[in-house]
């Protein structure tokens, strides 16, 4: 089967606005989650955000977008796609081909537009501008319009996992000759929804997110965007390849809607099914990008299945404490971070670690280290117990 590979990438996260700033600030163990200030809410100044600093106005200069209503989400998914783009070298003939296809994740869509959507609900004849954009589509139907792109268009919201199956199903179009190159990603931005609906789930914490350490409190919340270009092996000839695609698998294990089961049932099912799809055994894997939230379930129950799963678990660490859960982004944002894995031949520290978790006693990596890396794991896992594994793996 025709192999998958990585030939172009883009990334803004609170830790940069390139993959040059995001690959910087992960090696020198940049903590990019700050107390919020440019949204207006309630936990303004009181809760920690992983923010990025570009306010709208600067984003729409950046970018040179002058439509009314576009918002904040539509804006970062743009400044990343544009930069994968550029970087894959892709031609404008080939945007408009009908064999380009685009796969977009997004969980937050026009809802960080809280205020402007009430406001409308009860003036229904003002004509608002903001209107078009409220719909979780409405990034991917802009960016569609944008490039005029002619092939097949799709958004996913699979909650957190939702751009790792992005990332999956552009995969999947390509090995079944639906198109023959693919930008996948996913974007969120902050938004009172969001953080008022983990609020009330009392799993925000009010210090930095701790992943898998002992007295973990919970997670930070962040915004990013992440897009990465897929084509073909035969398609990449002369062409820069960052990495392949070897493998990658989505399981469910429907326990709850915002918990994984105790056993850690799903992603231990969404790794092994990575692991066969890339015909691996679990002693090649180098390096695990975990999901690590903070939070108390995710991180023993993603400790339990990495123990069921690997004789000895390889190293592993989670990013989310440089740059906060940007949740419905984060399966392309650490699927980046993965690839410069791969291309550096390093691996990033898990911050704010100190102790392990009693019940597992696993410890990730407390340094940047550099280390032979031929294969990563990348584990994003969503509420409703939607979980996916990628695993990425050196080209050549």
């Amino acid at each position: 089967m025709n192999r998958v590979f990585i030939t172009g990438m883009g990334v803004i996260s609170a830790i940069g606005n390139s993959v040059a700033e995001n690959q910087l600030g992960l090696l020198h163990g940049t903590c990019g989650i700050t107390k919020g200030t440019r949204l207006s809410t309630r936990y303004s100044g009181l809760l920690p955000f992983g923010e990025i600093a570009a306010n709208d106005e600067a984003l729409k200069e950046i970018l040179s977008v002058t439509d009314p209503g576009v918002t904040r989400t539509t804006l970062l998914a743009l400044h990343a796609c544009k930069e994968a783009i550029a970087d894959a070298g892709l031609t404008g003939a080939q945007l408009l081909s009908p064999d380009t296809a685009f796969i977009g994740a997004t969980t937050v869509g026009g809802m960080c537009l809280m205020d402007e959507l009430y406001n409308d609900a009860n003036n229904p004849a003002n004509n608002s501008a903001f209107a078009p954009f409220y719909d979780c589509a409405s990034v991917n139907m802009y960016l569609q319009k944008y490039y005029r792109l002619s092939g097949i268009v799709n958004t996913i919201n699979t909650a957190c996992s939702s751009s790792a199956n992005a990332i999956m199903y552009g995969a999947r179009l390509l090995r079944n000759g639906l198109a023959n190159r693919v930008i996948v990603g996913g974007v969120d931005s902050l938004s009172r929804f969001t953080i008022n609906g983990f609020n009330a789930l009392h799993i925000l914490s009010d210090e930095h997110c701790a992943p898998f350490d002992k007295d973990r409190k919970g997670l930070n919340l962040g915004e990013g965007a992440a897009f990465l270009v897929l084509e073909k092996e035969a398609d990449t000839n002369g062409k820069k390849v960052y990495a392949a695609l070897s493998g990658y698998c989505n399981s469910n294990d429907a326990y709850h809607p915002s918990s994984l089961s105790e056993n850690g049932d799903g992603p231990f099912l969404a790794m092994n099914g990575a692991l066969k799809m890339a015909g691996l055994g679990s002693t090649e894997i180098d390096f695990i990008n975990a999901h690590g939230t903070g939070t108390e379930n995710n991180d023993e129950v993603e400790s339990r299945a990495m123990i069921r799963l690997f004789e000895e678990p390889p190293a592993f660490a989670s990013t989310k404490s440089n740059t906060g859960h940007t949740l419905g982004a984060s399966g392309a944002i650490e699927a980046v971070y993965s690839v410069l894995n791969l291309v550096n031949q390093e691996v990033y520290p898990a911050l704010h670690f100190k102790e392990p978790i009693l019940a597992t006693r696993l410890t990730p990596v407390q340094v940047h280290t550099k280390k032979q890396v031929r294969h990563v794991m990348s584990n994003s896992f969503g509420f409703g117990g939607n979980c996916s594994s990628l695993i990425f793996s050196k080209a050549g």
